[in-house]
C-alpha cells in the first residue's frame, strides 16, 4: 500500500494512504459531504462524478467533485456540513 499523508477536513486531521480520493477522506472523517435542503446528510452517491452530492471545498477551490480528486499530503477540504 501507499505511504500516509494527513490532509484536514473541516480542521480534523485525517490521515489517508496515497491514492486515497478526496471522498473517501471525507467519510474517514466522519462528517458528511453536505446537508439537503431539508436537513438530511448527504454523502457521494454515485462515485463518478455525475451527481454532485460530493462536492467540496479543496484548498481553495469550491465545487470539487471529491469523488474524482485524489488526496494530496496537507490538502484542506472544506465540506458544506
Amino acid at each position: 500500500m501507499g505511504e500516509q499523508i494527513s490532509v484536514a477536513v473541516n480542521g480534523q486531521l485525517v490521515l489517508v494512504r496515497t491514492g486515497t480520493t478526496v471522498a473517501a477522506a471525507i467519510a474517514m472523517s466522519g462528517v458528511p459531504s453536505r446537508y439537503s435542503i431539508s436537513g438530511q446528510p448527504r454523502a457521494p452517491l454515485c462515485g463518478m462524478g455525475i451527481c454532485f452530492e460530493c462536492r467540496a471545498t479543496v484548498n481553495g477551490t469550491p465545487h470539487i467533485k471529491a469523488c474524482q480528486a485524489v488526496c494530496a499530503d496537507s490538502m484542506e477540504i472544506f465540506t458544506d456540513a
